[in-house]
């Protein structure tokens, strides 16, 4: 079956999967945008709980998405998994550290005499929520602006010079924190950008996810006011990085050498010369705005849907623009020819293949999710509501 593909083929589909799982993975982090979100929906304890029980139900797919996300990069292109994760590891540590306090936070926030108090661990909640989609955010966003990074395979052989024996390494101090000041083309600007966009995008889905799910007065009304506002902000940030992407240089790969070049309008090459990226953006755009509409103007209960799936889509595009078309997907800004390309960076053609048996059992995966996802909301929550459950959150 996956034998008879190419090697070239094989890692199309890798990247399909990492860039599905990306796409999921934005989609999830409504849990993170509700927690932003609390504080200005609920004004008592009993509408706390409520907004606390509806999104700490969801936490767990979240993380479990993030994992498989990373475990998917690592198993298929190890060369990125390296290089950014072991170069640019102060955000991927902050990534990292912001979900660790959620899940402790959900934990303990009800527990019984926990030392720290439940306004401690809704603080730690708050954090995870603006941390993990910004950063998310403005990582991908390196995929287009490039990251100060180099690649000497060679070095692996110098076991006993001074050199270290390393592949990949980070070539400033700041391990990819410097994406949100590095003033080069402007990169901050376009980086911060998606990064915001991600925030508030996800505190959208989050508000249509509250519309959708909760029966109380005071909350949704309060719901509807922040969703005019995050919206707003969110076409804001989001145009704002989706225009300039189509006339910034983009970092381009010769078929033939596989040596990396500068391309003008490079991305916006990369849309025109794919009809399926086309479909996928035009759609994901088109369904994120029917959504918001719907739900701004008619509080149409599946807005959250047309919502979640033009975000999936809309991701998905962009996941593609970075890495398909003779595409750079992880520049380096510091020695261009030490860019990361797909056909550079993937596992052996044995390894992509074997892990491609394993990926038949994804539909099985998502079949529980969907199933454990519909026991969940079978009933929507509410004050009252809540006083004959198991408060667990």
């Amino acid at each position: 079956m996956f034998e008879a593909l190419s090697y070239e083929s094989l890692q199309a589909y890798w990247w399909f999967i990492i860039s599905l799982l990306g796409a999921l993975l934005v989609f999830m982090m409504f849990v993170q945008g509700g927690q932003t979100l609390i504080n200005k929906l609920a004004k008592n304890e009993d509408e706390k709980t409520v907004l606390y029980n509806l999104f700490g139900h969801k936490w767990e797919i979240t993380f479990t998405i993030l994992v498989t996300f990373g475990g998917a990069f690592f198993a298929s292109f190890p060369l990125f998994y390296s290089t950014s994760f072991g170069g640019a590891y102060w955000v991927w540590m902050a990534i990292l550290f912001a979900f660790i306090i959620q899940a402790v936070s959900y934990e303990y926030r009800k527990k019984k005499n926990n030392f720290l108090g439940s306004k401690t661990y809704e603080a730690f909640l708050f954090i995870n929520g603006v941390i993990a989609p910004v950063l998310i955010g403005t990582a991908v966003s390196t995929f287009f602006t490039g990251s100060q990074f180099s690649i000497d395979k060679s070095r692996i052989v110098n076991m006993g010079s001074n050199v270290k024996a390393v592949i990949s390494q980070w070539e400033t101090p700041w391990h990819g924190l410097e994406a949100v000041w590095t003033t080069s083309h402007l990169a901050f600007l376009q980086n911060l950008a998606l990064g915001l966009a991600v925030f508030f995008l996800v505190r959208v889905i989050a508000l249509l996810y509250v519309n959708k799910m909760v029966d109380d007065k005071n909350i949704l009304a309060n719901s509807n006011k922040c969703l005019k506002r995050n919206s707003v902000l969110f076409l804001v940030f989001f145009l704002f990085w989706l225009i300039r992407l189509l006339f910034i240089n983009g970092f381009a790969v010769n078929p033939n050498t596989q040596e990396i070049f500068m391309e003008p309008y490079k991305y916006l090459h990369n849309i025109l010369a794919s009809p399926m990226i086309i479909i996928l953006l035009l759609a994901g755009v088109v369904l994120v705005l029917w959504g918001i509409y719907s739900g701004i103007f008619k509080q149409d209960a599946k807005a959250f849907w047309k919502t979640g799936i033009g975000t999936v889509l809309t991701v998905l595009a962009i996941f593609f623009i970075a890495g398909f078309n003779h595409t750079a997907y992880y520049p380096s800004t510091f020695d261009l020819q030490s860019s990361i390309t797909l056909a550079n960076s993937s596992s052996s053609k044995f390894t992509l293949i074997v892990m491609s048996y394993v990926s038949i059992m994804i539909p099985f995966v998502v079949a529980y999710i969907v199933w454990a996802w519909k026991s969940m909301d079978n009933h929507k929550l509410s004050t009252e509501g809540m006083k004959n459950e198991e408060i667990k959150y």
